[in-house]
């Protein structure tokens, strides 16, 4: 098995750009995104073993790790601009990239430059080498080498802080491997079914596998089922829960105007309150900027006090690339990754702050995805639907997509359009062109059409509001 995915690379012929680098990762086995592979096939033997040849470099790292549904990468962002606000050295390592391979290794708020991943990928492959004509156990996935890389980096960075993401699930998660100063858990639904668990009971089971013993635990607005699963394995290991709505709480005012920043004030139990503007709408974004806000808190090192103007300068501050970003000199055209029906309600809560007369949906949705779920939140005030295929072995054929929209439109479909462009490059093209006037294009359904989106629109970072 193992030389089934032997490098042809030599050993002796060392990486030297990032395409060479970011194709030897690609070539690795990458589990994670296998739709036939079993969540519980996956093991962390091989990032221990992969660890274990490149000296533990994350035995040096203070860790803030992150888990959840949905949220876990905006909390991250969040909290990297409150610790830099501090004076911190902080790496993030976050999942997908966008538009480059750079953006998963960010060091004091920054995507790391090419020649420093080229480094840290070259620092590995010995080891992955090794590891692959040795037993099948022991076989380090991509994203095995993809966390072993950030690890390295933020170690030979000197950071004070890592942000750490969970790739998927959190309990046989390659990133579990960590012993953390704070975890947390922004969100629980129905998400990757295949290799989680049918219910928000079992997917929870899997996201709190990767709490500590003694370690505390910042915890996100859960539904019943999900969080007293949470809380038991908390009680188990002796995990003190921070909880939303609990612990901490958004005072919210009681209206918001249409084209100005409201401020809201986060409120939390033995610490002064915060009143902070968010450059991101949203209730979502509120949610993980206290999580972010309270994770940081809870790291117990910087004074109450510097920790309110940090929030309050960094909140105002951070931008979400990819998360309810609109393109600077384009306001009509909204990038988004919902894909999930929360995620998709919390989005259309946003296009309803918007001032625009209804939008166009570019839609790509992943296999494992309920594209009724995603798609209905959406539906009030779209008008022309258009399908396409973001990754070629996730996400659903654009022709099976347009089929299952008009199928969830039904007697609705007569007055909406629904087109399919199976090239999610083309597919942004002719939605921005073809848009009717006063209208916006929302994108939506995949981390990887956003990322394209993007790319081709040429996005500028910003947010609406």
């Amino acid at each position: 098995m193992a030389n089934q995915f032997k490098d042809t690379r030599a050993l002796d012929q060392p990486l030297e750009t990032l395409a060479e680098a970011t194709g030897y990762l690609d070539g690795l086995i990458n589990r994670e995104r296998q739709s036939n592979y079993a969540y519980e096939r996956m093991d962390l033997r091989p990032i221990e073993a992969l660890l274990d040849g490149l000296g533990r470099p994350e035995r040096s790292l203070s860790i803030i790790h992150v888990a959840g549904s949905k949220g876990k990468g905006s909390t991250c962002l969040f909290a990297e601009s409150i610790l830099l606000e501090l004076g911190e050295r902080v790496g993030t390592f976050t999942s997908p990239h966008l538009e480059s391979w750079v953006e998963r290794f960010r060091v004091d708020g920054v995507p790391i430059d090419d020649e420093r991943l080229v480094a840290a990928v070259e620092r590995v492959r010995p080891i992955v080498e090794t590891l692959r004509v040795g037993p099948p156990e022991t076989l380090p996935s991509f994203f095995d080498a993809t966390t072993a890389v950030a690890f390295l980096i933020f170690a030979e960075a000197g950071v004070d802080r890592a942000l750490i993401e969970v790739g998927l699930g959190g309990r046989l998660d390659s990133t579990n491997v960590v012993q953390p100063e704070v975890t947390c858990i922004t969100s629980i639904e129905l998400e990757h079914t295949d290799k989680l668990g049918d219910t928000e009971a079992e997917i929870a089971g899997e996201k709190a596998g990767i709490l500590k013993v003694g370690t505390p635990l910042v915890l996100g607005a859960l539904r019943s089922e999900a969080e007293s699963v949470v809380r038991a394995r908390a009680e188990e290991v002796g995990s003190n829960v921070v909880a939303w709505d609990e612990a901490f709480r958004w005072d919210e005012p009681d209206a918001k105007l249409r084209g100005e920043l409201p401020s809201y004030v986060l409120v939390a139990d033995g610490h002064p309150d915060i009143e902070v503007q968010l450059a991101s709408p949203g209730r979502a974004a509120r949610m993980n900027a206290a999580l972010a806000v309270t994770c940081v808190r809870i790291l117990n090192v910087h004074s109450p006090q510097a920790i309110s103007r940090a929030s309050i300068r960094g909140l105002a501050a951070c931008r979400l690339p990819g998360r309810v970003e609109i393109l600077k000199n384009d306001p009509r055209v909204l990038v988004d990754s919902a894909h999930t029906e929360e995620s998709a309600r919390a989005l259309a809560d946003v296009i309803s702050e918007v001032d625009f007369d209804g939008f166009d949906l570019l839609l790509s949705v992943s296999t494992d995805k309920d594209i009724e779920r995603v798609l209905v939140p959406l539906l009030e005030g779209v008008g022309t639907v258009w399908a396409t295929r973001a990754d070629s072995v996730r996400s659903l054929p654009a022709e099976t997509l347009a089929e299952r929209v008009r199928e969830i439109l039904g007697a609705a479909a007569s007055d909406r359009r629904v087109e399919c462009e199976p090239d999610a490059g083309a597919a942004a093209r002719r939605a921005r062109d073809s848009l009717p006037a006063g209208r916006m294009l929302v994108v939506a359904g995949s981390v990887y059409l956003a990322g394209i989106a993007r790319s081709v629109l040429n996005f500028e970072e910003t947010s609406v509001g």
